[in-house]
C-alpha cells in the first residue's frame, strides 16, 4: 500500500467510499486497460509505484486465472474484476472500490493450497459484491485511507506493525459482521467453483499463528500488534459464526456439482523459487542513487557516476566537466531554506524559487560571482541537504543539475527493504530432520519460528518423514 500521497482530497475519499462525478483515467491492470474514475487510478498508481508489481508472469497468470474462474462460475460480470500481485513481504491482501484486487506475494508464503489462494480472493470478492466500501462510515474511510497514505509516504514501522498484518486493517477497516459476509459469500463462491470451503478455516488458521506470534513480538518489545482484518477473538474452527458461514455454503443444493479445479502439486509447483523477505528488486533502479541512512535518494543523468565520502556526496558527468556536490547541516529553526540559501550563496542570487517535492520544502537559485555561476539549492528532509553544481557552461548543465534537485526524496517503504533476499522451496523432509534441524542453515532471525510459520507448525510440532515441507534459502 506504499509517491507523492499529498493530503487526500474530499472527492478522493468519496470515490473510496461510493464514488463521485470525476474524469475517468485508463491504468494496465494484468496486461489489460482499465477505465476507472481519475482518484481511484491514482491511489491504483501509487501502490503500482512504490509497491511494484511482483515481476514473475506466470505466477501472476496464475493468481488471476483462479480469481476469473471465481467469477465465472459465481455467475459475477459486474464490475470488471482485476487482480494485481504485488512485490511486498507483507502477509497481504484487500479489495479497492471498483473490483481491485491485490494480493502481496508474501502472503503465498503462506498458504498451501490452491484453495487457501481461491479463498483469499474470494473473500475479497465478496468485500466487492457485498458494496462493503460504499457501506463504512465516510469518517472511518478518511482516517483509515490517511494511514495508508502515512505509510506510503513514510514507511513507518509503527504504523505498519500496527495495523498491516493482512491487508484491510489500514485500506478498508472492515466490521466483523461485514467481515462474516465477505466470508459468507466467498464461500459460496468457492463452493460453486468446486474448491474445498474448509480451505477458507485453513487460511484464517495459518494467519491466526501469525497473528500470535506477532503479538509475542511485539510485547517482547514494546510495540504495538496487527491482526488481520478477516481474524476472530478466537481460533476460527472454534468460531461458531464463522462455522455456521462455512456449514451453510458446504450445504448449498447446486444443480450440478462442480468438479474440484484444483490439479494436485500445481500451488507447489506456481510458488517454488518465490521471492522471501526482501525483494531483490528493492533498489534496482539505473540511474538512481540510494541513500539508507539518510533516508534519500535521487536520479541522475545517464553515464553519470556518483560517490560519498564521511562529508559530502559527489555526482558528476562521465567526463567530470559537470559536478554537483551534496553536503548537509542540521537545519537551523530559526532561518529558513531561502535565507540559509542566500547566506551561504558568494555573488548575486538570480532566478529564486522555492522548492516543494515529495512532502520536502527547499529553495533553489543560481549565484553569480566573477563570471562564474553555479546552481544552489537547500533542502530540509532531517537534515538540512545543501546542494551546489558547477561546470564551466552552467547553461549547458543546468538541466542535469535540476534533474537531481527536483527528484531528491525520501526513500519509499519499498525502497527501505533493504538486504539478503532469501526464496522459497520445497523439499520432502529427511529421516529424523526436526525444524530446528532445518533451520540451521537458514541465515534469518528466529529462523525455527519463521519455518514453522510458513508450514502451519506454530508454536509446536514436528514434520514427518517425507512430508513436503517449505524452506528458505
Amino acid at each position: 500500500m506504499r509517491l507523492l500521497p499529498a493530503p487526500l482530497s474530499l472527492c478522493l475519499i468519496a470515490v473510496l467510499l461510493a464514488g463521485c462525478a470525476s474524469s475517468s483515467s485508463t491504468v494496465t491492470v494484468g496486461g489489460k486497460s482499465v477505465e476507472m474514475p481519475k482518484e481511484v487510478a491514482e491511489e491504483h498508481q501509487k501502490l503500482i509505484d512504490n509497491i511494484g508489481i511482483y515481476e514473475d508472469p506466470e505466477l501472476d497468470a496464475y493468481v488471476r486465472r483462479i480469481g476469473e474462474h471465481l467469477l465465472r462460475d459465481a455467475g459475477i460480470t459486474r464490475p470488471s474484476f482485476t487482480f494485481t500481485l504485488l512485490d511486498s513481504p507483507d502477509i497481504n491482501a484487500f479489495a479497492m472500490p471498483g473490483g481491485f484486487i491485490y494480493v502481496n506475494r508474501g502472503l503465498l508464503t503462506y498458504l498451501d493450497t490452491e484453495a487457501e489462494l481461491a479463498g483469499v480472493l474470494a473473500h475479497e470478492i465478496g468485500h466487492i459484491t457485498e458494496s462493503h466500501h460504499s457501506r463504512r462510515q465516510t469518517a472511518q474511510m478518511t482516517s483509515k485511507v490517511a494511514a495508508v497514505s502515512a505509510y506510503i509516504l513514510t514507511g513507518s514501522g509503527d504504523v505498519y506493525d500496527a495495523a498491516s498484518m493482512y491487508g484491510a486493517e489500514i485500506i478498508s477497516g472492515f466490521g466483523r459482521d461485514m467481515e462474516l459476509e465477505a466470508d459468507a459469500a466467498g464461500a459460496e463462491y468457492l463452493h460453486q467453483t468446486g474448491y474445498d470451503v474448509d480451505s477458507m478455516l485453513s487460511v484464517i488458521g495459518v494467519l491466526k499463528d501469525q497473528e500470535q506470534y506477532r503479538r509475542v513480538q511485539a510485547k517482547a518489545s514494546g510495540k504495538p500488534s496487527g491482526t488481520y482484518h478477516g481474524l476472530y477473538a478466537s481460533h476460527p474452527r472454534n468460531d461458531l459464526r464463522l462455522q455456521t458461514v462455512i456449514k451453510a455454503a458446504n450445504e448449498l443444493d447446486l444443480t450440478e456439482m462442480t468438479e474440484n479445479p484444483e490439479m494436485p502439486g500445481e500451488y507447489r509447483r506456481q510458488t517454488e523459487g518465490l521471492v522471501y523477505g526482501a525483494s531483490a528488486a528493492a533498489q534496482s533502479e539505473p540511474d538512481r542513487f540510494y541513500h539508507n541512512k539518510l533516508n534519500f535518494t535521487f536520479a541522475h543523468p545517464p553515464g553519470w557516476s556518483v560517490r560519498q565520502t564521511s562529508r559530502e556526496i559527489v555526482a558528476s558527468s562521465g567526463d567530470g566537466s559537470q559536478t554537483l556536490t551534496i553536503g548537509l547541516t542540521r537545519i537551523d529553526a530559526n532561518q529558513d531554506a531561502e535565507a540559509s540559501l542566500l547566506a551561504g550563496a558568494q555573488g548575486d542570487v538570480t532566478d529564486l524559487e522555492a522548492v516543494a517535492q515529495y512532502g520536502l520544502t527547499g529553495s533553489t537559485g543560481v549565484a553569480s560571482s566573477d563570471e562564474q555561476s553555479v546552481r544552489l539549492a537547500v533542502i530540509d528532509h532531517s537534515y538540512r541537504f545543501l546542494f551546489e553544481g558547477e561546470a564551466t557552461h552552467l547553461a549547458e548543465a543546468d538541466d542535469s543539475f535540476r534533474k537531481i534537485i527536483d527528484s531528491f526524496r525520501p526513500l519509499t517503504a519499498r525502497e527501505k527493504v533493504t538486504g539478503t533476499s532469501h526464496t522459497l522451496h520445497y523439499i520432502q523432509v529427511p529421516r529424523g530432520a526436526t525444524f530446528a534441524s532445518l533451520a540451521s542453515s537458514v541465515k534469518l532471525p528466529d529462523a525455527e519460528n519463521q519455518l514453522r510459520l510458513i508450514n502451519g507448525y506454530y508454536p509446536t510440532g514436528e514434520p514427518r518423514t517425507g512430508d513436503w515441507v517449505k524452506v528458505i534459502r
